[in-house]
């Protein structure tokens, strides 16, 4: 089966999600988890860059995400679903040369339409938007 950006981004979110949740998961099992449920026979390349680059550079976005926050909110405050849409979203702002920022925000804002809600798609525009 083909699979589209949009979709590598949902199972890069979904990987996070989990990952963040636990820990100690092993993030290869979670992606070959996700893959497999989602009829996907072949990883794309796209989906362990996105995965492995937030969790890299998770400080460096969280800290960027930090410095637009009203003074009174903090990342723990943060929904967990809504964090790791922005950093996901952030990171391909910031260090995937080959997506345009408008596109990079128009897909975080669709996984929020996903998997948040409206509130929090505009909190998440409202972050997001100052990167771009």
């Amino acid at each position: 089966m083909s699979i589209t950006r949009h979709q590598i981004r949902e199972l890069a979110f979904q990987t996070l999600f989990a990952v963040n949740s636990n820990p100690d998961a092993d993030k290869q099992f979670v992606v070959d988890s996700l893959l497999e449920e989602n009829k996907v026979k072949k990883q794309p390349e796209y989906l362990l860059m996105l995965v492995n680059g937030v969790l890299e550079q998770q400080n460096q976005l969280d800290d960027l995400i930090s410095s637009k926050l009203n003074s009174k909110w903090t990342l723990s405050r943060l929904n967990k679903t809504d964090l790791i849409i922005l950093r996901l979203g952030l990171y391909e702002i910031k260090f995937v040369q080959d997506v345009p920022n408008k596109v990079a925000l128009n897909e975080a804002l669709q996984l929020a339409k996903e998997f948040s809600d409206e509130k929090e798609r505009s909190f998440i525009n409202g972050v997001l938007s100052n990167f771009v």
